[in-house]
This record gives structure tokens, C-alpha cells and sequence, in this order.
């Protein structure tokens, strides 16, 4: 066993009576990637803020480096060695890498100006040691994703951090950009920093992490090494009990002769959408494949009237129809669950009723005014159907967990009586137990006659779910591959590449 750098124990924390880290002991290694899983709403991130000073402890005790440790406010964890960097960038795009990395910490000249000639220097020294190519001059608005989140790594760093907390870190990367990631957590695990990994992506765990630590219900409920440990092992450490067959394809009725629902026919819209062509039948579930970039969000944003459409058509149960917002769309039947359902899906400071209610306000309201008790009656009906854990319809979104606000986002369509639903990255930072009550709602869907088109990078869950999958690349539809052509995920890898 290695020298122990943090070690959290007896940690308990309660909201408004409600006990959510109960007895919560944690403990990780120098220089080891460490896993923190668990559900959401199994209290990892409760645990983590009180780690990083945000949160403080209702009883337990914190040493980092055998230390005995108080840490309050952000900067008692940046004194002490922790920093995190979140899903949510902290970058300034107008201002250049090197002036992200020092923002507040600036070099001074004697005179007490910002020494812009030491801070260049300074970062361009900090990237080169992290093997990072990038330029500490360039702004970062001009610099992909992927060096977002490298510029976050080297700024964490330059505060002389020991233990570095990364939040789904490869949410928003590329594959090739998710490599780079992989890369650089190696050299730094060789240089003695400790990572906390926290991801939803069960492949990413295996291959990067040292250990994997467990909470469920705001308890410990394992730690285990990863070289020790199965993918079914973990999924059963993490929803206490076995995993259903959701992740299992299996072949549903043929669609053959079937009508579309929707055909899009020569689609352009910006740089992103060129010339697609595609039908979606109904009782179907068409995946939509590609890398980061290849235009798949801007396909479903386009056919929703997110994105003006520059040319193309774009036909509804037969019949041509011009979409050219929004409340067009909806009209004609379709519902997109937006890629970022906490700032395009939800309205988080509003409650349950009001979020499942938006879509439907015509369906139920008399003259102008919502019907209070049938509008109460169907979102309760939702919550049940659906399995949304709430206090009650009046909780509000933002309290909730992600994989419950995304079943909202569904919940929503669903009570609107939406034909054709467009769902981008459906399963997105959402934990294995929710994923596989997501896919299971999709099916459902699906096999009541509806049309469903699914983007998605995960593509477990793309096969586990599509009839039939369509591979997107520069813009364009590259092929299309009935699902029992399909043996693995290297096919539809191959043919993402072009292969």
C-alpha cells in the first residue's frame, strides 16, 4: 500500500433534517488515479464539496498529508493542496490562456503592474512541462474543447496542487481529445499528483483508474482495485442488486412496412449540416452516430427550428412542412430533449408541475386558464409512470438528480402526446441506474408507435437501443446500417472513421 495522502473519516452531512453522508470514510493514495461512483444522489458530490471547502462537515475529520485539516472556503482547500475542476468550465474565452491560468494570481512588476512578459513566460514553462502544445499568447476562445480543459489542468496546477478532482472530465471531449486527457493523468500520476475521477463511463474507470471507491444512499458501500474488479461487479456495488438486461439488444419487430413519420430531405443549415437525407419510421428507434463535430446536434437542432434551415425539406406524416422555429415543430408533433437539459430543457428554479406542464399548457387549459387538478392529475401520472424520485410536484428541478431532471425532460413530451422525438445524448452524465431506466423508457416509446431519433456518443447504449443507425461525418450521412448487421462496436467504429 502506497503513502496515504487524503483521508477523509466519520464524515457526516444534513440538509434540513435529512441525512445525506451518514459515517462516510475516504481514502486515497499518492500518485493514484482514484474512482468516486456511485448514483446520483448517493452523495459523492456532497462529499467533494466539502473536500474543496464549499460544504462544511457536520462531524468527522479530514487529514490531508497526515494532517488534521479544516477547510474552509475554497481557499482553504487551495492552501491545503485540493483543487477541482468542474463540468462547467471556469474559463474566460476573451482573455488569453496564460491570463486564465493566473486570473486573480497575476505576476506584478515593482511598480505594481501585471507583469505580462513573466506570466507568458511562466505558463508557457507550466505547459511544456505538462507536454501541452499550446500557445499561453492564444485566446481561448480560439482553442478546441479539449484544450479547455487542458488550460483548467495546468491553472489548477499552477497552485501547487496535490490532489486534483476531475468531474466528468471527458463529457465534452472528442475521442482523439479524450486521449490527449488519458495521456496527460498518466504523466501526472507519475509525478505524484493524486486524481479523483468521477464519470458516469463505466470503460474510462477500467482503464485509467487505480481504485474506485463506492457511495450508495450517502454510505460506503465498496472500494475495490480496478484490476481486481468486473464492469458487473461495480454496476451491483452501485444499485445494490443486479443490473437489468437494458444494455442487451434485443431485436424488435421488423418496420418494414410501416409509414415515415419523418423525412428530411437534402438538409443545410450553417457549416455543420450538408445535403442530409434520412426517413424515421414509426414504432422506430434511429440512432445517429458520428464523432464530436460531425453535425449530429445541429441535425436535430435543425429539424426542430433551433438552427435556420438554408435549405432542404422536411416532411411530417406525409405532407411538407416549413419549421422555422420551435413552437413549429411542436406544432407538427416533434419534441427534442436538448443535449444540455439544465440550460435548454429545464427552467431549474421552477418546480416539477411547472417544468412537465410547459410543453402542454393548451392541452390543459380551459380559455386561457390551466385546469389546476387535471394538470396535477397527469404530472403525478408521469411521475409514477416514469420513476421520478421527488419529494412531490412541487419540488423544484434543480434539487433533483440528473438522471430524474432528464426523465422530466421526457415527461414533458410525453404528456404533450409527442409523435416524433429527437433525443440528444439522452443517458448524458447520468449514473448507470438511471441509464438503464432511460433506455427502457425509450423502448417503450418506440413500441407504442412513436418515432424516435437518438444522438449519441455512447455507443453501448446507441446499440443497445436503435432498430437501425445512421453514421454522420462532415456533415454529412455517410451510411446507414440495419442494427442486425451489427456484431460490435468496432463496426459501428470502423465506419465513424471511414474505415
Amino acid at each position: 500500500m502506497g503513502k496515504v495522502i487524503l483521508q477523509m473519516s466519520k464524515i457526516n452531512k444534513s440538509f434540513n433534517g435529512v441525512n445525506v453522508l451518514n459515517d462516510v470514510d475516504f481514502e486515497v493514495e499518492e500518485g493514484e488515479v482514484h474512482a468516486l461512483m456511485g448514483g446520483n444522489g448517493a452523495g459523492k458530490s456532497t462529499l467533494m464539496k466539502i473536500l474543496t471547502g464549499v460544504y462544511s462537515k457536520d462531524a468527522g475529520e479530514i487529514k490531508v498529508d497526515g494532517e488534521v485539516k479544516d477547510l474552509i472556503g475554497h481557499k482553504g482547500a487551495l492552501e491545503a493542496g485540493i483543487s477541482m475542476i468542474f463540468q462547467e468550465f471556469s474559463l474566460i474565452p476573451k482573455l488569453t490562456v496564460a491570463q486564465n491560468i493566473y486570473l486573480n494570481r497575476e505576476p506584478k512588476t515593482k511598480f505594481g503592474l501585471v507583469d505580462d512578459r513573466k506570466m507568458i513566460r511562466d505558463a508557457k514553462e507550466l505547459l511544456s512541462e505538462l507536454e501541452l502544445s499550446i500557445s499561453p499568447k492564444e485566446l481561448v476562445e480560439n482553442i478546441s474543447v479539449g484544450y479547455w480543459q487542458m488550460t483548467e489542468i495546468a491553472k489548477a496546477l499552477s497552485m501547487n496542487t496535490k490532489i486534483l478532482i476531475m468531474d466528468e472530465p471527458t463529457s465534452t471531449l472528442t475521442k482523439s481529445e479524450t486521449e490527449v486527457l488519458f495521456s496527460l493523468i498518466k504523466r501526472l500520476k507519475n509525478n505524484g499528483i493524486t486524481i479523483i475521477y468521477i464519470s458516469h463511463r463505466m470503460d474510462e474507470i477500467f482503464r485509467v483508474c487505480d481504485r474506485i471507491s463506492v457511495l450508495r444512499n450517502g454510505k460506503n458501500a465498496a472500494t475495490l482495485k480496478s484490476s481486481d474488479t468486473t464492469m458487473e461487479e461495480l454496476v451491483t456495488h452501485i444499485i445494490g442488486g443486479n443490473l437489468k438486461s437494458s444494455f442487451e439488444w434485443v431485436e424488435r419487430e421488423k418496420i418494414n412496412n410501416r409509414k415515415p413519420l419523418l423525412e428530411v430531405k437534402n438538409l443545410k443549415s450553417g457549416d455543420k449540416v450538408n445535403n442530409v437525407s434520412f426517413s424515421l419510421y414509426e414504432g422506430e428507434i434511429l440512432g445517429l452516430a458520428g464523432l464530436m463535430g460531425s453535425g449530429r446536434s445541429e441535425t436535430a437542432r435543425a429539424i426542430f427550428g433551433v438552427d435556420q434551415l438554408e435549405d432542404g425539406e422536411i416532411w411530417i406524416k406525409g405532407k411538407e412542412r416549413s419549421i422555422n422555429s420551435p413552437q413549429d415543430a411542436i406544432s407538427y408533433g416533434l419534441g427534442l430533449v436538448p443535449e444540455d437539459r439544465r440550460s435548454q430543457g429545464l427552467v431549474l428554479g421552477h418546480n416539477v408541475k411547472e417544468n412537465l406542464i410547459l410543453s402542454s399548457l393548451n392541452l390543459l387549459s380551459n380559455k386561457k386558464v390551466i385546469n389546476e387538478k387535471l394538470a396535477n392529475k397527469e404530472v403525478e401520472r408521469f411521475v409514477e409512470k416514469l420513476n421520478i424520485k421527488t419529494d412531490g410536484i412541487y419540488k423544484t428541478v434543480s434539487l433533483l438528480s440528473g438522471g430524474n431532471q432528464q426523465k422530466i425532460v421526457l415527461a414533458k413530451w410525453l404528456l404533450n402526446n409527442t409523435e416524433i422525438l429527437i433525443l440528444d445524448e439522452p443517458t448524458s452524465g447520468v449514473d448507470i441506474g438511471a441509464k438503464t431506466e432511460i433506455i427502457e423508457i425509450i423502448r417503450e416509446i418506440a413500441d407504442s408507435g412513436k418515432a424516435v431519433l437518438v444522438v449519441s456518443s455512447e455507443m453501448k447504449e446507441l446499440l443497445a437501443m436503435s432498430d437501425r443507425i445512421l453514421v454522420m461525418k462532415d456533415g454529412e450521412i455517410t451510411s446507414s446500417i440495419e442494427r442486425t448487421e451489427i456484431d460490435s462496436e468496432e463496426d459501428v467504429e470502423r465506419a465513424i472513421q471511414g474505415d
